[in-house]
């Protein structure tokens, strides 16, 4: 097990969350309120958490009902059942969607309503100026990375978008990254959220922003996915591969303070109106959107970073002529087949996805500016 300080406390290896719980223990909280989705209750994974708490005496109570796309009404009945349990610290447990819920739900806890007046798009982050409650987050999948993030992705009622929240204090107070808990996790699900991952570190290094910083994380975070990931894939047990994906999704979400890209304004369309899951809806999207990118008039940096990337995917033994092919590969080689086409999206869906896409602020930060046209041609090439 190693602790990390970057940005928050990172508790990783085996053993991280029984560690987590014994400072938790530390802290004197008197109440946590636990926020997590049905399938980490039904599949024991939350049985784990609960345990360690018990034999320590922490009181919680534990708050279920997220959706695997988190809704407002997700973030109402959270916070309400916050504040009527009078619990004093928040623990996320699951994937990005719970994670990104509890984060709302701090906000909620202590700001008054409408929660769509702190959208970040709107200036709400200048709204957000209560202290609010410690969080602590332990992913269970290693994909969005939200456990090291400082924003939170809701879909608002009155809109039905996808909707930012962010604000520098959402970050959670302690990462746990243990591997044991992503361990048996469906292959599909386990591949969708390594390509979270890796299209967070692709597009991260693509941003045409000077933060080198943010570049050699993002590149390394890249290495490690395509190392690590078709061995989590294909051995679901492998705690060695699984921790690996844990960091490199953290990884992800640290650089991408960045920006990100087209690729995640394609994809967020696709969660909220098809409920397709964010990482597959980024994996559907990838080939096409490097496609895109290749066929451009791009500058001599823009080509040395795609040749660098593609370089990655030569040393796993992925020889292809083009980035957009060797992405492809690998998707497959992982189990991923792409296609819109085959998850009932039709050409006549396409000219409102594009639109709402071009709506998304993740283009702003693409590797080259586009138009709403660009990304209707974009879905039309990945239908």
């Amino acid at each position: 097990m190693n602790q990390y300080n970057y940005p928050t406390t990172i508790i990783s290896g085996q053993g991280a969350l029984k560690e987590f719980c014994d400072r938790l223990k530390e802290k004197s909280h008197k109440h946590p309120l636990i926020v997590t989705d049905k399938t980490i209750r039904t599949c024991g994974v939350l049985d784990k958490l609960i345990v360690l708490l018990k034999e320590r005496e922490i009181r919680f109570h534990v708050f279920d009902e997220i959706h695997p796309n988190p809704i407002e009404e997700d973030v109402e009945k959270g916070t309400a059942a916050y504040q009527e349990n009078k619990c004093d610290s928040i623990i996320a447990i699951g994937g990005g969607s719970p994670i990104d819920a509890a984060k709302a739900i701090r906000i909620m806890a202590v700001h008054p309503k409408p929660m769509a007046q702190y959208d970040d798009a709107k200036g709400g982050d200048q709204k957000i100026t209560s202290p609010m409650p410690p969080l602590y987050a332990v992913p269970t999948t290693a994909g969005t990375g939200s456990e090291v993030g400082r924003s939170a992705v809701i879909i608002l009622k009155a809109t039905g978008k996808k909707t930012i929240f962010f604000h520098p204090d959402l970050i959670p107070d302690i990462a746990v990254l243990e591997p044991e808990l992503t361990a048996g996790l469906p292959k599909e699900v386990t591949a969708a959220t390594g390509i979270d991952a890796f299209v967070h570190c692709l597009e991260t290094y693509f941003a045409p922003v000077l933060h080198p910083m943010a570049d050699g994380i993002a590149k390394e975070g890249m290495e490690l996915i395509l190392e690590w990931l078709p061995a989590a894939v294909a051995e679901g047990n492998n705690l060695a591969a699984r921790e690996r994906m844990l960091i490199a999704a953290a990884m992800g979400a640290v650089a991408f303070q960045k920006g990100l890209g087209m690729i995640h304004s394609l994809a967020h369309p696709l969660s909220s109106r098809f409920d397709i899951h964010h990482g597959l809806a980024n994996a559907l999207l990838l080939p096409a959107g490097v496609a895109f990118l290749e066929r451009s008039d791009l500058k001599r940096n823009q080509k040395e970073k795609i040749a660098k990337v593609k370089h990655m995917l030569f040393q796993q033994r992925i020889q292809k002529e083009n980035l957009w092919e060797g992405c492809l590969a690998f998707l497959e080689d992982i189990g991923i087949q792409t296609g819109l086409s085959g998850l009932g999206i039709r050409e006549e869906d396409l000219e409102a996805l594009s639109t709402e896409a071009f709506e998304d602020p993740c283009h702003q930060t693409n590797m080259i500016p586009v138009s709403q046209k660009d990304l209707l041609s974009i879905y039309r090439e990945a239908l």
